[in-house]
This record gives structure tokens, sequence and C-alpha cells, in this order.
């Protein structure tokens, strides 16, 4: 596939040849969203978000050809790991983490667990993202498969999104601050790393009504926001590309800054004044 990593294509091509051995005439679909699809994939930190098709609704008794599947690749390859769902044709584009029946559940593998259930990843920004940046593997092609989300319903859910999840995550970073400013550095640095760039990620589809990659959310945040932000802005992106080192002495100041910064962003973005992208 064009445009796409090599390990990436290696992993899709074991991944596909397990999935016709331990699950042989069900695969109708693979499609790629995530990392992957904005050509933002960093070796030994992004996963392959993917999404399959089945022709038939995959249950619990298919566990132990999944577990096998998923575990022969893990084994095979350590990075990247895959991390997605299976679904039928019908529910592509679906919202809400629910099947149709209450005895139906999605079989999905996220961090590196195979789980049975409700789904988390049925929103607009997932959807939005397969219709505009997503990758076929096999299958129809995505223009024909649905519409996908309009740019409005994209603009309010991230909105929700930052008055729910991220106002939740900031007031549970703040309520524990005593406690997280001895954790270890490099679980500071990944919470600096998710947290800023994640914010920031939000931020730019407010302001653009589009989904951009975590890097890329940096250097819009470096053109965008003030200069007294950009210091920790630029920590995040070296935390996301890999860097080390950082000085375990600081570790008070990096998470009081990171819950500064998180304020911040939320407060710009519920401000009346910050322009709707679909009313310019």
């Amino acid at each position: 596939m064009a445009n796409v990593p090599r390990i990436v294509n290696s992993v899709l091509e074991e991944y596909m040849r397990l999935l016709n051995t331990y699950l042989p005439e069900t695969l109708e679909g693979l499609y790629l969203h995530g990392s992957v699809a904005l050509g933002a994939f960093v070796s030994d930190s992004s996963d392959i978000d993917f999404i399959t098709i089945t022709n038939r609704r995959l249950t619990t008794e298919d566990y132990d050809a999944l577990n096998r599947i998923h575990t022969t690749l893990q084994q095979t390859f350590q990075k990247p790991e895959m991390d997605g769902v299976y679904i039928l044709k019908e529910d592509f584009g679906k919202m809400g983490p629910s099947c149709e029946e209450d005895t139906e559940m999605y079989a999905y593998y996220n961090n590196g667990e195979l789980k049975f259930g409700e789904y988390f990843n049925f929103n607009p920004i997932t959807w939005y993202l397969v219709k505009h940046n997503g990758i076929r593997v096999i299958g129809p092609e995505i223009s024909s498969s649905f519409s996908g989300p309009s740019r409005e319903e994209l603009y309010q859910y991230v909105l929700h999104n930052m008055n729910t999840y991220w106002s939740g995550r900031l007031q549970s970073f703040e309520e524990s601050l005593e406690e997280v400013k001895h954790y270890p550095t490099t679980m500071i640095d990944a919470e600096i790393e998710w947290s800023v760039l994640g914010v920031l990620r939000q931020y730019y589809t407010l302001k653009e009504a589009s989904i951009i990659s975590k890097q890329d959310a940096g250097r819009y945040g470096l053109q965008e926001l003030p200069e007294e932000w950009h210091s920790l802005i630029r920590e995040a992106m070296n935390i996301r590309s890999g860097l080390k080192g950082f000085d375990s002495a600081l570790n008070e100041i990096r998470v009081k800054q990171t819950i500064k910064f998180l304020k911040y962003v939320i407060a710009h973005c519920n401000e009346k004044k910050m322009e709707h992208p679909i009313q310019r």
C-alpha cells in the first residue's frame, strides 16, 4: 500500500494470513485510521488502528481463534500493536458503543487484550477520520460505504468531549497532584505527552473542523498559542518523538505547568469569542 510504513504492511500481511487461516471465509473488509491514515506513524509508539468487517458477527465462541491471531502477531511483531474492532458492514459509521441487540457484543483488541462487549470508539472523530483519511486495505471503497459525520457533528462532539473527558481528567489530575508529582519520570513524561498533545488535537478540531495528528497538533499550538506555552508543547512533542532524559528534579514544576495548560486551553475553547469554524 502506498504511503504506509513497511512495518505496517508486514504486520497487515501476516494479520490477513492468520485471519484466513483461523477464521476462513469471514473477512470482507479491512480499513485503517489513526496515525497511519494521518501519515503520522511513529515507530515504537504508534498503533495500527483498524476496523475489520466480517460476514458474520464474531462471538465469544471465536475467542480462541481471535486470541491465537493476535497472540501470534504480538509474538512476531513486538511493535506496532494492533488496536481495533470487528464489525459487520451494516455497523460501518455507527455511533455509540452498543450493538443493536443486548445479546450481541463487538469483538475488539485494545492495549494487548482481546475483549467482547460495547466498543468505546464509535464516535464522530473515528468515522470522520475514516471517511476523509481512512485507508482501504481490502473491501469496498470508503466513499461508497457511508456518508460520514458532518463537520458540525464533529465540532459538537469534540466540544462535549472537551467539557467531559478532558475537564474530568484535569480535575482528577489536579486533585491527585501530591501523588502524581512523585511518579517516576517516565510516567510523568507519558502524562505530559498524552495531555498536552491530546488537548491540542481537540483545540485544532474546534478551530478548523478537521482532524490532525498529535505532532501536527503540537506544531499548530506553537503557531496559535502564546509563547508562554511553547516550551511545554515542545517538551510534549519531544517525548512523542522518543527523546528521554528530562530532569526529574523538575517533575513537580512540569506537572503544575501541564495542569495550568489544560485549564488555559479548555477555558479558551469555551470562550464565546472563539469563532465557530462552520460559521466562517
